[in-house]
């Protein structure tokens, strides 16, 4: 059985609440959060010292944050089309 969960290799911060996602697949794209930043995991992130404050989480292959929040890899994968 082959794991299908895309796998993002890089994340780099742009501005605001851009990102420029790179995956194992060659897919790259910027992405856009500002409005994916609601509920209480991620009201934290709209400070944009926290929201820089990302890594790449190398079992889960997406972006955490020290706050607990995370997005689904399928999820960026998908946005960066």
């Amino acid at each position: 059985m082959t794991d299908s969960t895309p796998k993002l290799t890089t994340a780099e911060y742009l501005k605001g609440y851009r990102l420029r996602l790179t995956f194992e697949d060659g897919r790259v794209g910027e992405l856009d959060l500002e409005d994916q930043l609601w509920g209480e995991v991620f009201e934290p992130l709209r400070d944009i010292a926290q929201f820089k404050d990302f890594r790449i989480d190398p079992e889960l292959h997406t972006i955490v944050w020290p706050t607990g929040a995370d997005l689904a890899p399928e999820y960026l994968y998908e946005a960066c089309a």
